[in-house]
């Protein structure tokens, strides 16, 4: 890099964060297509100046980072996935201006559906969904880049045939063995390109607990017969997995 500081190996990044845009096409049938993004822009770039010399003459501002969102959306005439939308922000900051080397381009997709009326699809009507799509870009001035994209927040749930046994127990062991109770989690997935590199999975528990009520006139108020239960996702159990192809950086 340019000027570094002597002795020193500097690097900075700056961008703008939650910039949110919501994009209509309309093709020549009169149907409309939707899309809600949460865009956050990230921009490593050569500006030692703006920190040793008081000169801000290679900063790009962060509200012009905004502004690009928007032109870029309002530009891209036909309809276009999260993931280009990304390459196509990630390659006008790095190319557009000479001292951005890397663009990092992070979008959350909100999950509209469109609207089924008498089992036919409407126009114009749309309805919110469960997960969202994310897709991340890392891209490189050199033009060497990394895509990923996943999902985020599907709830999943199956109300019987799971259980939990034959596990560790010791002296801080309290948690009973069980071969019947209902099993949920909340996946969070991502995987990378090209051809499928690597997968990640995020799956933590969502607790459903039995409920079983008494008191000292009476032992039943409720009695669990696997149908009545209290949901919980305070604390939970964690659980994380990874796939990688051997030739693969995760």
């Amino acid at each position: 890099m340019a000027g570094q500081p002597e002795g020193f190996n500097f690097e900075q990044r700056h961008g703008k964060q939650r910039v949110r845009v919501a994009r209509v096409w309309k093709n020549k049938e009169g149907r409309h297509f939707f899309v809600e993004w949460n865009v956050n822009i990230s921009l490593l770039s050569d500006c030692v100046n703006a920190y040793v010399d008081d000169d801000n003459s290679d900063i790009v501002a962060t509200d012009t980072m905004k502004n690009t969102v928007y032109v870029k959306a309002k530009e891209c005439s036909e309809q276009v996935s999260v993931e280009e939308f990304a390459i196509l922000l990630a390659k006008h900051f790095t190319s557009f201006y000479h001292q951005v080397t890397h663009a990092i381009i992070n979008i959350v997709e909100k999950p509209w559906e469109r609207v089924y009326i008498d089992g036919q699809p409407h126009e114009h009507g749309f309805k919110l969904g469960s997960e969202k799509h994310t897709t991340e870009v890392i891209l490189k001035k050199s033009g060497v880049i990394q895509l990923t994209s996943g999902v985020e927040g599907l709830a999943l749930l199956k109300t019987t045939k799971s259980g939990f046994e034959g596990y560790i127990r010791d002296q801080y062991t309290a948690l009973p063995e069980t071969r019947e109770r209902m099993l949920a989690t909340e996946v969070t997935a991502s995987w990378r390109f090209p051809d499928i590199s690597s997968i990640k999975l995020k799956m933590p528990n969502i607790h459903f607990l039995p409920v079983n009520l008494k008191n000292k006139d009476n032992q039943t108020i409720v009695k669990f017969a696997d149908d009545v239960y209290l949901p919980t996702d305070e604390p939970h159990g964690s659980i994380q997995a990874s796939l990688s192809r051997f030739w693969s950086k995760m």
